[in-house]
């Protein structure tokens, strides 16, 4: 296949891609990752899984189909909650990118969890950020019930699906979200936060998560 990204932690990229597409189900099945100028060549351990047709990644919105049915998507398992206050203080911290600021076209992307901030990506596509940030939290063994992802841009189902198959129970965006990604997120447990930015956010799915709301 090839992929239209930015050319920074490409092993992360390959292992997030790999998993949040079901081809891998953990670092183990892969046996091999070589790198080599802008080619990338894998060997996996399941020998049955295949990509199928030759394709393009996008910098856009990526994804290999345009209807998902939420029936067979995975179900958040996670007790996790967080506060608004931590929310917003990370949404600062995370999103401030010199890059972003110069370039206007890139899109940052973090996997946090209560403490600390686990990785930050930056790339022209939103989907190849979250695809870096899950492969390092699989690599470095992390537990992905108990983070949360935060997104400079749209919050996609392309998105949503990835936090599921993950099984990341909170993704915020200071940007919109659109209304699939809102109904798979309802269906599946998932909390999805949008236009988070300016001290104020809209929880449209699972506010049981976030804890410090005001009444309405």
């Amino acid at each position: 296949m090839t992929a239209m990204m930015s050319p920074a932690n490409l092993e992360d990229f390959v292992t997030g891609y790999l998993f949040t597409e079901q081809i891998i189900k953990n670092t183990g099945e892969i046996e091999s990752i070589r790198i080599e100028k802008n080619r990338i060549s894998v060997i996996t351990k399941n020998l049955f899984k295949v990509l199928g047709p030759k394709k393009t990644i996008l910098s856009g919105c990526g994804g290999t189909s345009s209807f998902i049915d939420a029936e067979k998507l995975p179900k958040i398992t996670s007790d996790f909650v967080i506060s608004l206050e931590k929310i917003q203080e990370r949404i600062k911290t995370v999103l401030d990118s010199d890059l972003h600021r110069t370039t206007g076209g890139i899109h940052v992307v973090a996997l946090l969890d209560k403490e600390s901030v686990i990785s930050v990506s930056e790339d022209i596509g939103r989907h190849n950020a979250l695809d870096r940030v899950i492969g390092y939290g699989l690599r470095s063994g992390i537990d992905f019930s108990q983070t949360f992802v935060i997104s400079s841009g749209r919050i996609s189902s392309e998105m949503v699906r990835k936090c599921l198959i993950a099984n990341i129970p909170i993704i915020v965006s200071r940007s919109a979200t659109t209304s699939l990604s809102v109904s798979i997120a309802d269906k599946t447990g998932l909390t999805v936060v949008g236009f988070a930015r300016g001290g104020k956010m809209n929880i449209y799915s699972h506010a049981e998560r976030v804890t410090g709301l005001q009444p309405a």
